[in-house]
């Protein structure tokens, strides 16, 4: 670009993008699908390369996968992203694959970012040209495509999971950009101390791009020592000062975080869930959120086992409303806790489903004249309320044999108490209630 004061100016160009792979070798990680014989390497290998959809969390390589592509098989690279781009984008982008097709012979790869925030109508736009071998469809999304995308554009193109980065794998891309003097920092005299690398590569949490922002980062703030430019373990604090993890709030991250928390709690493992409600506070999801959520544990998971579930995660949402963080925090870790801990019971949540399942399905039974209220004269003259029995009145203060069901429909049994905490006494109360109805219905 130019600049009227001081001339040629370079256009500056992020260290993530400078440090683009454009080969197999310099592609760190996925080979599970760029390995050998595996399914993108031998589309490679073979020269066919066909539409795709590539998804996984940021950072992993997916828009650097779909330019190494591009460049690979020779083909012209266009970019969408879904962010910003409309309808009219589409056709003009169309509009130069068709044009270069026609005129060089020139395939053409059209990468669209984050994919899913394009519409229905957006998507559908893409399908003939994919159809006829107008352009190479590669989509990049970080949310289930089975969610996100038309079934029709899913059905024109192989969707693959591309994988967080293991630390080795962030490890290595740092050590590529150290090391690279064209593209990198290797020509800088930059020298990282003793653990930094190891510090960086944690920090990114499984997202290369991001480590090589913060190491760029870290590069500005160096200090100087014998001639060599140092990044030490103080400059990179620094740096992580203002961080957050990677927390997709909305987005598949934030429903897998809060699907691992609850099922951690089903499966009785305190300590798996303490781990994710740190996680998720750490990637700066709402306590209150969490709290609403951990209500519902306390009912779906544990519920006539331990009721008193129920009270200590409502005592735990209030603590999060009067006190706020941290104080908050720990009384609903506490509640977490209490439940991962408690007998477990989903009878009254299996009974719920069943029952609204019949009511759903089955005919709008009249409520028996017994069962009715009758608050006027002329009601109980039309026998609202005959022959109601009292159940106060009754021996054992039950009504043994009394009907509740609409006449017409048969009475079922929804609720299954299981044989743990206080629904085995449940259990053995209504089974003895059962036995009383059986007798008096007996000696009718």
């Amino acid at each position: 670009m130019k600049d009227d004061l001081f001339g040629e100016a370079e256009v500056y160009r992020p260290l993530a993008a400078r440090m683009r792979p454009k080969c197999l070798d310099s592609y760190i990680g996925q080979q599970h699908l760029l390995a050998k014989g595996k399914p993108i390497r031998e589309a490679i290998d073979r020269q066919t390369l066909h539409s795709m959809v590539l998804w996984g969390p940021p950072g992993v390589g997916k828009t650097s996968l779909a330019k190494m592509l591009a460049y690979l098989s020779e083909a012209k690279f266009q970019s969408l992203s879904a962010v910003l781009a409309g309808v009219k984008d589409i056709r003009a982008a169309i509009a130069q694959a068709q044009q270069d097709r026609a005129s060089y012979g020139h395939k053409t790869i059209l990468f669209v970012d984050e994919v899913h925030r394009f519409n229905k109508a957006q998507q559908d736009a893409f399908l003939p040209y994919v159809e006829d071998g107008t352009i190479i469809f590669i989509g990049a999304t970080t949310e289930n495509p089975s969610f996100e995308l038309n079934n029709a554009l899913l059905s024109r193109a192989r969707v693959y999971i591309l994988k967080t980065l293991q630390q080795q794998d962030i490890v290595a891309v740092i050590q590529r950009a150290m090391s690279d003097a064209k593209n990198g920092l290797g020509s800088g005299k930059l020298k990282l101390a003793d653990g930094v690398i190891e510090l960086l590569a944690q920090s990114a949490d499984g997202d290369a791009r991001r480590s090589l922002n913060l190491l760029e980062i870290a590069s500005d703030l160096a200090f100087e020592q014998d001639g060599y430019r140092i990044i030490d373990q103080q400059v990179i604090e620094k740096v992580l000062s203002t961080d957050v993890r990677r927390f997709d709030k909305g987005g598949d991250y934030f429903y897998d975080q809060i699907s691992a928390l609850h099922k951690s709690v089903r499966g009785s493992s305190a300590d798996g869930a303490l781990y994710w409600f740190a996680r998720m506070l750490d990637g700066g999801c709402d306590p209150l959120y969490i709290a609403r959520r951990v209500v519902r544990m306390a009912s779906e998971e544990v519920g006539n086992a331990d009721p008193r579930g129920l009270r200590i995660c409502l005592d735990a949402w209030e603590t999060q409303e009067r006190l706020g963080s941290p104080e908050g925090e720990l009384a609903i870790a506490q509640a977490i806790v209490y439940l991962a801990a408690a007998p477990k019971s989903n009878a009254v949540y299996n009974a719920f489903k069943a029952v609204k399942a019949d009511v759903k399905q089955l005919p709008s039974y009249d409520v028996p004249m017994h069962l009715r209220n009758a608050p006027t004269q002329l009601m109980k003259q039309m026998n609202y309320g005959a022959e109601y029995r009292y159940a106060h009145s009754e021996e054992q203060a039950y009504a043994a044999g009394e009907r509740y069901f609409p006449e017409d429909m048969p009475e079922r049994q929804y609720y299954q108490p299981v044989n743990r905490g206080l629904e085995i006494k449940i259990s053995e109360k209504l089974a003895h209630l059962r036995t009383l109805d059986q007798a008096a219905r007996n000696q009718k």
